[in-house]
C-alpha cells in the first residue's frame, strides 16, 4: 500500500473516532447544559464555548503543525479531547454547570486540530485526487453517525447521573484517536512545502482574493447554519415533547447526511466545479429550512436535519477544495488558519445565538436566521471574477507535489 493511500485511510479512521465524540456531544451536550443550568437560556453555552475553543485554536493549531508536523499536532488535539472529556465527567458528577462550560473549550481545541485532517488529505494526495481525498476523509464521519447516537442512547442512563456515561466515552475515543495517529507518515513533499522559501504575500492580500472569499463564505455559512440548527434541534424537540430516543435518531441521520455524500461529493466537485456544488448545497439547506418550518413533528425534524447535513457536506467539501487554490506552498499554514478561524468563529456565534434565539424568540426565528445566512452564501457563490485564480497556479498544494 502506498504511503499516500495509507495516510488517507488513517485520516479517515481518525475522522471517524473524533467525529464520534462530536456526534455524541451533539446529541447530549445541549440537554446536559439544560439539566445543569439555572438559567435555561444558557443551556447551549457549553456547546458555544466548545466552538469558541475551536475558533480560537485554529490559528495556533495550524502554526504549531507548521513547526512540529501534522502527526504531532493531531496527537495533541486528540489528547485535548480526552482531557476535555474528563473535565466534563467531573462537572456532571458534581452537578457544576460552569465546570461543564469550562471543560468544553478543550473539546473545541481537539476539533480545531481534527478539522485539518481534510487539508492533510489534500497534501498527501496527488493534485487530481485532492477533492476526492477530502471527501473520502470526511466520509469517516459516517461511522460516527451510527456509533455516536448509539453510544448516547446506550450510556445516557448508565449511571444515576444522566449523561455521565455518555461523556465518559469521550476520553476513551480521544486515546483511541491518538493511537491511530501514531502511524501517520506524511510524504516529504507535503511536509517540506511548509518550510520552503519563496514569495509570501501578506495574509491581507490572500484573504482579499475573490477565490478565497467565495471559498470561505461557503464554509462559514454552511458550518454556521449547520451549527445553528444542530445545536437548537435537541432543545426544540424537547420543547415539543419528543423523546430523547427520537432526538438521537434525528441527530444520527443528520450526521449520516453530513458524511454519506463523501462517497460522491468529491467527484461532483471534479465534474461540475466548486461553485456549482456550493450552490447545490445552499439549495438543499433551504429545502431543509422549509421542511422544518412546515411542522414540528419528528418526520419534519428528521427530513430537515438530513437535508441540512447533505447541504453542509456539499458546501464544506467544495469550499475546502476551492480554498486550496488560493495560496502558494509557503502561504499554506497562514491561509488555512485564517480560513478555519473565520469558519469556526461563525460557528461559535451561531451556536450561542441558537440557544438565545430559541429561548427568547422561538424555533421559527432560528429558521429565518438560517435563511438569511444561506442567501449571503448564495450571493458569494454567484460572484464571478475573472482574476479569481491564484498566482500559485492550479493550487499551492499542487505546486508542493
Amino acid at each position: 500500500m502506498s504511503v499516500r493511500l495509507r495516510n488517507v485511510l488513517l485520516l479517515t479512521l481518525t475522522q471517524a473516532t473524533s467525529s464520534t465524540s462530536v456526534t455524541l456531544i451533539a446529541a447530549v451536550g445541549s440537554l446536559a447544559g439544560y439539566a445543569l443550568a439555572s438559567n435555561k437560556a444558557l443551556a447551549t453555552l457549553p456547546s458555544t464555548t466548545s466552538v469558541i475553543g475551536t475558533a480560537l485554536s485554529t490559528i495556533p493549531a495550524s502554526l504549531l503543525m507548521k513547526r512540529v508536523g501534522r502527526r504531532a499536532g493531531f496527537v495533541l488535539g486528540a489528547l485535548s479531547a480526552a482531557a476535555g472529556g474528563l473535565v466534563s465527567v467531573a462537572a456532571l458528577a458534581g452537578g457544576r454547570f460552569w465546570l461543564l462550560t469550562a471543560g468544553a473549550p478543550l473539546l473545541g481545541v481537539s476539533v480545531a486540530f481534527a478539522q485539518q485532517y481534510r487539508f492533510a488529505a489534500a497534501e498527501t494526495s496527488l493534485p487530481e485526487f485532492r477533492s476526492r481525498a477530502i471527501s473520502f476523509v470526511l466520509l469517516g464521519g459516517l461511522a460516527a453517525a451510527f456509533i455516536g447516537p448509539m453510544l448516547a442512547r446506550g450510556t445516557v442512563q448508565l449511571f444515576d447521573t444522566t449523561y455521565l456515561g455518555s461523556y465518559l466515552c469521550v476520553p476513551v475515543l480521544g486515546l483511541l484517536t491518538s493511537a491511530l495517529l501514531v502511524g501517520l507518515r506524511m510524504p516529504p513533499p507535503a511536509e517540506s512545502a511548509v518550510r520552503t522559501g519563496g514569495p509570501v504575500r501578506p495574509i491581507t492580500q490572500i484573504v482579499r482574493q475573490p477565490i478565497f472569499i467565495v471559498a470561505v463564505l461557503a464554509q462559514m455559512m454552511g458550518q454556521g447554519v449547520m451549527n445553528l440548527l444542530m445545536t437548537g434541534t435537541p432543545l426544540a424537540m424537547m420543547a415539543h415533547h419528543h423523546t430523547f430516543a427520537d432526538t438521537a435518531f434525528v441527530i444520527q441521520w443528520h450526521v449520516v447526511g453530513m458524511f454519506l455524500p463523501g462517497f460522491f461529493s468529491g467527484t461532483l466537485v471534479q465534474r461540475w466545479g466548486e461553485r456549482t456544488v456550493i450552490a447545490l448545497g445552499i439549495a438543499l439547506n433551504l429545502l431543509a429550512v422549509v421542511a422544518a418550518a412546515l411542522d414540528v413533528g419528528v418526520p419534519n425534524f428528521l427530513l430537515a436535519m438530513t437535508l441540512n447535513g447533505i447541504g453542509w457536506n456539499f458546501m464544506f467539501v467544495a469550499g475546502s477544495t476551492l480554498v486550496t487554490k488560493a495560496y502558494a506552498p509557503a502561504e499554506r499554514s497562514r491561509t488555512q488558519a485564517a480560513n478555519d478561524f473565520m469558519v469556526f468563529g461563525t460557528a461559535a456565534l451561531t451556536s450561542l445565538s441558537s440557544g438565545q434565539l430559541l429561548h427568547h424568540k422561538g424555533w421559527q426565528v432560528v429558521l429565518v436566521t438560517a435563511v438569511v445566512m444561506l442567501l449571503a452564501a448564495l450571493v458569494g457563490s454567484l460572484w464571478r471574477a475573472s482574476h479569481a485564480a491564484s498566482p500559485a497556479g492550479d493550487s499551492g498544494v499542487a505546486a508542493a507535489d
